[in-house]
């Protein structure tokens, strides 16, 4: 008689990994850590379960109705940040999952590494940071690291969400020794491969999804990118070559575009992983602390094609991010925020009450600052109508 399979419980998974995946990736079962100790779960592994809570956060749903560029109002195309964390998910796990790194660890990184981000995108970042130059400024990295240690509420016994050791550190990569915790000891020159492998994951998804949505709201055309990226063109030869005939005939613009920018971010990928994988070998890192502390980043495009992801970004940055509708939205930015900043100061009672109280731990600014970093772009809107208009 045929022996059914044992059930895939946490301590398999760990097996799996021990079986699986490279020296150089990070173990589950290796984890240093929470910062408030918990039992194990019986089914999950640590980093597992860390996904499970940030997909459950008050935090992750929020990002529906944040800004990836274009505020949620002005279509429902367009990414928003939410999308642009599931897209990043896809990518990250696709190179880490051919790399043997640990998936689960690129998936949670991937899904809570834009979760500390205002509304209205960057350009909220930028306008709570000059908001907030002589109190110390607002970086959305250690934002990130307040939402899961210390807004988020799940449990009475402890505050934010408990995510592991190499959780929380990795969503701390482009913070400069200045900002580095103290709890986390020496900061090291480098975060795991799984984090590196987010870093470039992140940037992956939006030059495509930026192209995308810069072509549907018309802010440069297929000309315009077709003249500035040799990238598109290489994937635009690809596609033609697979489809002989369709790119000069079809009238469905979308489809057009979709297959090119798909094709695009699959080169990008492709090269991720064998340029990565290269370089690794060619480290001779054997585990997780020689990653951290060898001299240069070992998730990278290889030579050739980093320099037209950059002549790409140039593009986007010239094209796209600079476009005078764009910088009129910065100031969009700035006067509702700003202003909901100084009325929040002048009346704390306008605040939903938990802040309120956060007033009593953290200080006025600071919980006004929490409070504003986590509305949605509606709710800020709304607010600015109510309170200021």
């Amino acid at each position: 008689m045929q022996e059914l399979p044992s059930l895939l419980d946490r301590h398999a998974k760990e097996a799996r990994e021990a079986r699986e995946l490279a020296p150089w990736a990070s173990f589950s079962a290796r984890s240093l850590g929470r910062r408030h100790a918990e039992d194990e779960d019986e089914l999950r592994t640590a980093w597992e379960r860390d996904r499970d809570r940030v997909i459950h956060s008050t935090a992750f749903r929020r990002l529906m109705y944040k800004t990836q560029v274009f505020v949620n109002r002005e279509g429902d195309s367009y990414r928003t940040r939410l999308s642009h964390s599931l897209e990043v998910a896809q990518v990250a796990r696709s190179i880490g999952n051919a790399l043997r790194l640990n998936e689960s660890l690129c998936e949670v990184l991937a899904l809570s590494h834009d979760i500390g981000h205002p509304p209205f995108g960057h350009r909220g970042e930028v306008a709570l940071d000059e908001i907030l130059k002589s109190s110390g400024g607002f970086r959305h990295n250690a934002q990130v690291l307040r939402v899961v240690d210390v807004l988020e509420r799940r449990s009475p016994e402890h505050p934010g969400l408990n995510l592991t050791r190499e959780v929380r550190e990795s969503l701390l990569k482009h913070e400069t020794g200045e900002h580095w915790p103290e709890e986390f000891g020496a900061r090291p020159r480098h975060p795991c491969l799984e984090a590196q492998v987010v870093d470039l994951a992140d940037s992956t998804a939006y030059n495509m999804h930026d192209i995308e949505d810069g072509l549907r709201a018309g802010m440069f055309s297929e000309l315009d990118i077709e003249d500035g990226a040799e990238l598109w063109r290489m994937a635009r030869a690809a596609v033609e070559a697979r489809h002989p005939g369709f790119l000069g005939s079809t009238v469905d613009t979308r489809l057009r575009v979709k297959r090119i920018a798909n094709q695009l971010i699959k080169t990008c990928i492709n090269d991720l992983i064998h340029a990565s994988q290269a370089r690794i070998l060619a480290a001779g890192v054997l585990e997780v602390r020689e990653v951290r502390s060898h001299p240069r980043m070992l998730i990278a495009h290889g030579p050739e094609l980093f320099g037209k992801v950059q002549e790409l970004q140039a593009f986007l940055h010239e094209r796209f991010y600079r476009h005078p509708h764009l910088m009129e939205f910065s100031q969009h930015a700035r006067r509702v925020l700003g202003a909901l900043y100084a009325r929040y100061c002048e009346a704390p009672r306008e605040m939903a009450p938990w802040y309120q109280e956060w007033t009593r731990e953290v200080g006025l600014e600071r919980a006004v600052c929490d409070y504003l970093a986590g509305m949605t772009d509606r709710f800020a809107e709304r607010e600015f109508a109510r309170l200021c208009s």
